[in-house]
């Protein structure tokens, strides 16, 4: 059988750039796809940090002027990544993240930027380059939205298309007035094409002229297809329902594993959770909780924002307390809440500890060292650190949403009973059920024995990409074939 080849398009990708879960995807679905004789080779933009793990890249493409400057497409490998980098310095080589400046702003330019990435996507999927033909161009959020756009107003061939949504919150909506500039035809701007709301929309652009539509769990592809879920593309996505599927994500299971972690002070597996007790001292240590091995040590790891329910946490925190537990928080985002966070801390020392920002070593210490994880999103796509907890035999408390909903068992009477729980669920999405279930999981970490099992449950879930990588090659396959009918 030849090997499917597959062009994935993407704004970031660990480990060379991360913001968010999209990066983890990006960096380890290719990876996964190998054993189901796939070959993805990833598009990403020529960031400075990108840049500067480039060893030896070879010059695949050249162009004089793309958007406003001279453009270059990097052939190369970096971090075990095959990589097409698109190295444009009038686009990409400035600082901050992919999407703003330091201080956070959004670039201005971000519409020219990213149609830049899906142009040069768009290219390749037409076989510009002699020696690359892929077989599908999979796209990834808005960034890469226009990809299937280009490829919908241009002559000639062009392979399946697929794209997946990781947060449908981020549509790239950009005024329609650049039309021309994006090198759109005005044919494009109707509600069949790019149009959106009198505006362009990049991910509406892709929703609407993609193949495939994928989304990062089964229950947020159910979701966004209801007025409540949608952001106004409920409509749009109900209508190519029978192209739409929610396919789970999974994390590195090889990064993340408690058994072989070196950045984690000890080792340790289901069958001896024994060392987690040093983990557990040490991240009391590192968070300035005082050094109590019963305390139960709950642990925030996120962006800190209204979807994720945050301001819930806030209200919440005379509950927490008053079950003598702790809060070790690693995060950043708005400053409002970060401000509410850093004046619990201030108010409560030994009890509350918050780190402010993003530490990768930081967050593996904290599932080897946390009780339990609370993830009270309003909605959440998939959510990938509550599959971290569960392989660290953490106890996830999170919201009945979206992916949390698919990869935590709550500890129900009966699927406690049955032996399947793994965590604690808790709906509707509002300060008293979070507070009913920090009290539930308070409740259960006092009963030894329900919560090695809660633990070693977690720990036996397959959180890997094995069998979404499988659903994903059936999805290629599928279009290959009802492409070439």
């Amino acid at each position: 059988m030849t090997p499917i080849q597959v062009l994935s398009v993407a704004s970031e990708i660990y480990p060379l750039i991360k913001t968010g879960g999209l990066a983890d995807v990006a960096g380890a679905l290719p990876g996964a796809l190998r054993s189901q004789r796939v070959v993805a080779r990833t598009l990403v933009p020529g960031y400075p940090a990108v840049m500067k793990a480039l060893r030896r890249a070879e010059t695949a493409l050249v162009r004089d002027e793309l958007f406003g400057g001279p453009a270059r497409l990097l052939a190369c490998r970096a971090a075990g990544l095959d990589l097409f980098v698109l190295d444009a310095p009038h686009l990409y080589a400035r600082p901050g993240d992919p999407y703003g400046d330091p201080a956070g702003a959004a670039w201005p330019d971000n519409p020219i930027r990213f149609a830049a990435l899906a142009m040069i996507a768009a290219d390749l999927a037409q076989g510009q380059l002699a020696t690359y033909a892929p077989d599908i161009l999979h796209a990834h959020d808005w960034p890469a939205g226009l990809s299937a756009a280009y490829l919908q107003y241009r002559e000639g061939p062009r392979p399946g298309t697929v794209m997946t949504v990781h947060n449908l919150a981020f549509q790239g909506q950009f005024d329609r007035r650049l039309l021309e500039a994006l090198s759109l035809p005005p044919s494009s701007f109707t509600s069949d094409g790019v149009e959106y709301y009198g505006d362009i929309g990049f991910l509406k652009a892709g929703l609407r002229l993609s193949d495939r539509i994928t989304t990062v769990s089964p229950t947020y592809a159910a979701e966004i297809c209801t007025p409540e879920g949608g952001m106004g593309l409920d409509g749009l996505l109900r209508g190519r329902a029978d192209k739409l599927s929610g396919i789970l994500n999974g994390i590195d299971v090889k990064v993340w594993d408690p058994s072989a972690d070196g950045l984690i002070p000890a080792r340790y597996s289901s069958a001896d959770l024994a060392p987690r007790a040093v983990n557990k001292a040490d991240l009391q240590a590192r968070f300035g909780l005082d050094p109590d091995p019963d305390a139960p040590v709950f642990a925030i790891i996120s962006r800190l924002s209204w979807q994720k329910g945050l301001d819930l946490v806030l209200g919440a925190l005379p509950s927490l307390l008053a079950r003598e537990a702790q809060l070790a928080l690693l995060g950043s985002g708005d400053p409002g809440l970060q401000a509410g966070f850093a004046g619990a801390a201030a108010a409560n020392p030994g009890r509350i500890g918050c780190t402010f920002g993003y530490d990768e070593s930081l967050a593996h210490r904290m599932h080897a060292g946390a009780d339990a994880l609370v993830v009270p999103s309003r909605f959440e796509p998939c959510g990938l650190t509550q599959m971290c907890a569960l392989r660290y035999g953490v106890v996830p408390v999170v919201a009945r949403v979206g992916g949390l909903n698919d990869t935590v068992i709550d500890a129900s009477p009966m699927a406690i009973a049955a032996g399947a729980a793994t965590g604690v669920q808790f709906a509707p999405v509002t300060g008293p059920m979070l507070e009913s279930a920090i009290r539930r999981t308070s409740e259960l970490y006092r009963d030894r024995r329900a919560w090695r099992q809660l633990q070693t449950n977690g720990m036996a879930c397959d959180v890997s990409w094995r069998q979404s990588a499988r659903l994903y090659a059936d999805l290629y396959r599928n279009l290959i074939a009802e492409r070439g009918a």
